[in-house]
């Protein structure tokens, strides 16, 4: 059976790049996927395959439900968008000023419903229950693995797989990790407040920006000089905005950031030590802050057993030549939501396009080789096949 449904796989591949470039041209932002949803259904309509919508948000879930024994296994496919202004001069350019799929997520969705379609004929010879999550939301937290999962997602599901088309990696290469794969991602917001004041009379103030300056300068060196160099940590500053005109000194600073951690004690020291740099400096000026930390997504962490499926055995899925494990990546994911629950495995595919630089996630230039497309549709049913083997 699986080597016709690998075949038909291969027979929908073309499909699958004509729903991805669809779905590029027509971008939504997280918790706006309402179109990207109706497509989806759309197509479970068409197939005649029953599904659940409106799951935690816009959510579907489609099931496919075999005739043999065997267990329920659960696949995911996030669906959103970013704001971003593609800057690629592609046919399937984005239509959507501003709102790019710049992180793959149009190709996932083209992949799961390929899945679908090419595991139905086969229905009755197939082991259990193949769940079909399509996720909204996965780029901004709170995201939307967990309301899915408080939405029954994950009810009666024995294990769950999911993939991320890597455009750093080559085509044909699977990566994953038998533990921790990607990083619990925060952010934060600090507010310092000083006093404003005329800029030539700068003893009558609590400048804002000459505190800010200095917390910059202190808080970068969290990483390098307070936490143990073996635990991978990242604090990012992203933005600052600060004063009015070019005479008048600020009363107020706002710096927002990202923490990335693998472990949570880190993360528990970097909160503890920010509070103190940011005390002691505005102390110091008799002044004040907030810092309005936000704790995002876990880390993801594979279970051995299922990450073992792609690291050990990765090539035995058509297509693949190479398959290994590599250090954390310091990204973050909710799929880490999905594996607090249940067994399972996140992976990457290769799909980085050969002969152009290898633009990265998240940027205005990022794009896909669609070859990867059919492989990741194998390698997400080559998680549902082993499984019903363990």
């Amino acid at each position: 059976m699986w080597s016709q449904v690998y075949e038909k796989i291969d027979q929908l591949t073309e499909q699958m790049v004509e729903d991805r470039r669809y779905l590029h041209q027509h971008p939504e932002l997280s918790f706006e996927e309402k179109e990207t949803a109706a497509f989806i259904a759309e197509r479970y309509d068409k197939l005649g395959i029953p599904y659940r919508k409106n799951v935690g948000g816009y959510g579907i879930i489609g099931t496919i439900q075999g005739g043999q024994p065997g267990k329920n296994i659960a696949l995911r496919a996030d669906f959103d968008a970013l704001p971003i202004q593609e800057e690629n001069d592609v046919p399937y350019k984005s239509k959507r000023d501003g709102v790019m799929h710049a992180c793959g997520h149009d190709g996932h969705t083209a992949t799961l419903l390929a899945v679908a379609e090419a595991v139905l004929p086969f229905q009755e010879e197939l082991p259990g229950k193949l769940v079909l999550i399509h996720q909204p939301a996965e780029e901004l937290e709170p995201g939307g693995a967990k309301p899915m999962i408080e939405d029954g997602a994950l009810d009666g599901v024995d294990a769950i797989f999911g993939t991320h088309l890597w455009a750093t990696t080559p085509v044909h290469a699977i990566e994953s990790s038998k533990s921790v794969f990607m990083a619990g991602a925060d952010r934060f917001e600090i507010t310092i407040k000083g006093r404003g004041g005329h800029g030539a009379m700068p003893h009558q103030t609590k400048d804002a920006i000459v505190m800010a300056g200095q917390a910059i300068v202190e808080l970068q060196q969290i990483v390098s000089r307070r936490i143990d160099p073996l635990k991978p940590a990242v604090l990012t500053l992203g933005e600052v905005h600060a004063g009015s005109t070019f005479n008048v000194i600020a009363d107020s600073a706002r710096l927002t950031g990202t923490v990335r951690y693998l472990d949570e004690d880190v993360q528990t020291q970097v909160i503890e030590e920010m509070h103190a740099i940011l005390k002691g400096i505005t102390l110091s000026y008799g002044a004040d802050y907030e810092l309005d930390y936000v704790k995002g997504y876990p880390p993801v962490i594979n279970h051995i057993d299922e990450a073992n499926y792609y690291i050990e055995d990765g090539t035995e899925i058509p297509g693949v030549k190479e398959s290994y494990e590599i250090i954390p990546v310091m990204g973050g994911e909710d799929f880490a939501y999905f594996l607090q629950e249940r067994p399972g495995a996140y992976f990457f595919t290769g799909a980085k396009i050969e002969g152009r630089e290898p633009y990265p996630h998240h940027h205005p230039k990022f794009d896909i080789d669609e070859r990867a497309l059919p492989i990741a549709a194998k390698a997400l049913l080559h998680g549902y096949r082993k499984a019903q083997e363990k």
